[in-house]
This record gives C-alpha cells, structure tokens and sequence, in this order.
C-alpha cells in the first residue's frame, strides 16, 4: 500500500511536470492528480458535493428552502415526483463545476477518476440506496450507443460496481425507442413524453425481487429514470432507486 501511494505521487509529479493537464472545470488550473481529472482540486473544493444533511425532497432529492431535523427529512416531498415509479433518487452533488466538467468529458472520453468514482461509492453507502441489491446503467438504444461508442451510464455503473462489489447487469434493461434528445428548453411534460414507454426489461427472472440501484450522469427532470424504473417495476423489482453524478 505504502510502495503504491508512492508511485501514485511521483506519477503525478511526473504527470504535472511533463504532461500539465489543463482544468476541464476553469481552463486556468491544471490536473495536480489523475485521480482528480479531468478537474483541478480547486474546482473540485468549489463544487457542491452533497454529503446527506442537504434539506432536500427525500424521494427526488430537489433542494428546498430552510432547515429541518434528521428525523423530519423523510418527510420532506416537493409533490412534483409523486407520480414516478422510482423509489428515490440521489447525485453526487450539482450540475456544476468539476462534476460538470466530469460529465461532459465522459460524454466524449471514456474514463472516470478515481475521485468521482470514490464519490459515487459514498453516495450509494447512504440511505436509502444502501439497501440496493443489483446495479444496471441507464440504456442508450444501440445505434446510439455505435455512435458514440459507449455509454457513459454503463461506465459510471462498472465503476461503482468495483467500488462497491453489488452485482452489475449490464443487458435486463433495454431502450426499444430511439427518440430524439432532450433539448435544453424542454419543459417536464415533453421530456416525459419522450421517453414514454422508450425502455423494456427483456430479462425480468433476474430483476424479479430486487432492489435496483439505476445509475445515469445526470438528474434534469428525472423524465428518462422514471420511465426506466416503471419498466424495472413492471418486470418485478421491489425499489428503484437512482444514483447520478449530478443533479441539473
């Protein structure tokens, strides 16, 4: 361990010194870590990474004004997610800063820092996604997902599942409907009737009685999750729950 941190420094200093990385987040820092790319640590210090304390919506996580209790956050609902079949949703933290500059990355590389997949790990180790029992990625339909390559959903679950050491399945769930991207300016209602009936599970013995943890990048009007976890309830699993890495 000792002998792996220290070529974990001189790789870095090596990294910094002949190879700067510049910030992805402020293009004025550079990467000081691998671990920390594709964000400098000043930007990931700025962001806001959310810890479980946040008073916030306890079934979609939207943040609300004041404070509450420990015991009173259960309580807390914004009315809004009431009719989403997922259990509950969490993020890392905002759609801002390094975790910003994450996703947008990954959009075009295929690679997760050890820090955003550290975070990712302690969001799930809280309740109430601790409970979960299987892992499955948000599905691109196929001929997205040639391309691009890859899908960055499905990355973010491998990570976690080497974090974590739940179960992974890559292929019960499935996006049967290409439909168009969700554009910026899209209110709830079009977004949701986007990806109405888009997804299907075509392996429903292996989701049958478990608790889905569905990981995607990013949180917006929870349009695409819901529809996933509508179908992971129609195909027999207990809860839904939602893990990104940010929430819009």
């Amino acid at each position: 361990m000792l002998l792996a941190r220290q070529f974990n420094r001189l790789y870095d200093a090596t990294l910094a010194l002949l190879y700067p990385q510049a910030c992805a987040a402020c293009d004025a820092g550079h990467v000081e870590r691998r671990a920390d790319a594709p964000a400098c640590a000043a930007c990931w210090q700025a962001t806001r990474i959310f810890t479980g304390a946040e008073t916030c919506c306890w079934k979609c996580s939207a943040l609300a004004l004041g404070e509450v209790t420990a015991e009173q956050r259960a309580d807390v609902r914004c009315r809004r997610c009431e009719a989403s079949a997922f259990t509950a949703a969490r993020a890392v933290g905002m759609y801002e800063g390094a975790l910003r500059a994450a996703i947008l990355t990954l959009k075009r590389e295929p690679y997760i820092g050890t820090r955003l997949a550290q975070l990712l790990c302690a969001a799930q180790r809280r309740p109430p996604l601790d409970v979960a029992t299987l892992i499955a990625p948000v599905p691109l339909h196929p001929e997205r997902e040639r391309e691009r390559g890859f899908n960055q959903a499905t990355l973010l679950a491998r990570a976690l599942a080497q974090q974590t050491r739940l179960p992974l399945d890559e292929r019960s769930l499935a996006r049967i409907t290409h439909t168009m991207q969700h554009r910026a300016g899209m209110d709830a209602r079009a977004r949701h009737e986007t990806v109405e009936a888009a997804f299907e599970v075509t392996r429903p013995r292996l989701i049958a009685g478990e608790r889905v943890l569905l990981i995607d990048d990013v949180f917006t009007t929870g349009a695409t999750v819901a529809a996933c976890a509508h179908a992971l309830k129609e195909a027999g699993a207990t809860d839904v729950f939602v893990l990104t890495v940010a929430r819009a």
